[in-house]
């Protein structure tokens, strides 16, 4: 899915934000080359062979295409973070004629937040798979369907997220550290802080009046988001108040959005050590709350996610190049608000269907589970989910149907 949603981003450079292309396009055009020359063509090729070549290929064929899968998809990352990266933290280029010319490739490339995004966002990628394969893993247990499978992945599972969920908030404290410094107005808005103040309260709940410049209804402890932000108990936090409004990003989705993202996380990681602690006493398969619990968190990284892009994006504006080029100014400029609302309906529409043609795919693979047994004359049948009405089914091959 992300190299079908992939294709539509140099449309949207191209359409939408025409100007903010012509200036960046020396600094960012080499990253996004890059991301399509050492990862969208090594998704492309072997994704089909891990897709369908099961029981038609050699296995280590199979376990290698898998593997080349993963390195493109973080080749991907790498170069697709590098240029976000330098959109919110940008360094190593000079002005020309109004265009960001670059001055230093490694500058550009290993740009101030670019480590701290990609440890924490791949981390992020890897939980979030991690939960879906202890959901699916769940699923089978709770059924009695590929016990001994279902096991091995539960197990593997919740051990790795035991310590990668952990290692995912210590990096999203460091990255959070980063965005102080670079970013103070979006630290502000995520914690919903009005006032420049040493020590600074931590915000459990409010709602924020952008409007009022103040919140409603705050619940808030004293000195906690000093201790947590700056790691000192009187450490300064800047408020929003010290921004002029129209440099102040939209504080109400970013304050919730942080939240949710937290709070999935912090359940995340109660889930995994709860996993952990059981698959340690050998009681993993014997407990139906947490294998209904773990097939419902089955979806959570995916909202954890979205979530935290909606602090990172929303909490960047009015910029795209943070602090030296406005949103408004990067538009194309004779784009109308109709023509970004058709194609966006264009967009939706095509991503419905290919999200919902590869939703029922996945589905189908789950509901048809690890081949538990060979099937007979497995390289004369097909083998995909889709093509299940000339698959023996599980209970035929158990029967000798």
């Amino acid at each position: 899915m992300g190299v079908v949603s992939g294709i539509v981003m140099p449309f949207q450079f191209g359409t939408n934000w025409a100007r903010l292309s012509d200036q960046v396009a020396n600094v960012v055009g080499p990253l996004l080359a890059y991301e399509g020359l050492t990862a969208f063509f090594l998704e492309a090729t072997f994704l089909g062979v891990l897709l369908f070549g099961r029981g038609r290929v050699p296995q280590w064929a199979h376990f290698g295409a898998a593997v080349l899968v993963a390195v493109g998809t973080l080749f991907s990352s790498f170069w697709i973070l590098a240029f976000n990266s330098w959109l919110q933290t940008p360094a190593g280029f000079v002005m020309e004629g109004g265009r960001f010319m670059p001055s230093s490739f490694s500058a550009i490339l290993f740009n101030p937040s670019f480590p701290y995004r990609l440890a924490h966002t791949v981390s992020a990628f890897y939980n979030t798979t991690g939960f879906v394969v202890l959901g699916v893993s769940a699923y089978y247990l709770a059924r009695g369907r590929h016990r001994e499978t279902a096991l091995l992945m539960a197990r593997m599972t919740v051990f790795f997220l035991a310590v990668m969920m952990p290692l995912q908030i210590l990096l999203g404290d460091a990255h959070g550290l980063n965005t102080l410094q670079h970013q103070p107005a979006k630290i502000a808005a995520m914690e919903g802080l009005w006032e420049t103040s040493a020590p600074a309260p931590s915000v459990l709940f409010a709602i924020p009046d952008q409007d009022a410049q103040a919140n409603r209804f705050e619940v808030a402890v004293p000195q906690l988001a000093s201790l947590y932000l700056t790691h000192s108990r009187d450490g300064q936090v800047t408020g929003l108040k010290a921004f002029a409004r129209e440099d102040q990003p939209p504080v109400l989705p970013v304050f919730f959005a942080f939240r949710v993202m937290v709070g999935i996380g912090m359940l995340m990681l109660l889930v995994a050590w709860w996993g952990a602690w059981l698959a340690w006493r050998g009681k993993l398969e014997h407990s139906p709350r947490f294998l209904r619990i773990a097939q419902w968190m089955g979806p959570s990284g995916f909202i954890a996610v979205l979530a935290g892009w909606v602090v990172t994006e929303m909490g960047r504006q009015p910029w795209t190049v943070y602090g030296l080029l406005r949103t408004a100014e990067s538009v194309s400029p004779t784009l109308t608000g109709l023509d970004v609302f058709l194609s966006l309906l264009f967009y939706q529409v095509v991503y419905l269907t290919v999200y919902a043609a590869a939703g029922y795919y996945l589905l189908r693979l789950i509901q048809q589970g690890p081949d538990a047994e060979p099937l007979p004359d497995v390289t004369a049948r097909p083998t995909r989910p889709l093509s299940a009405s000339s698959i023996p089914l599980e209970s035929e091959v158990r029967h000798g149907h």
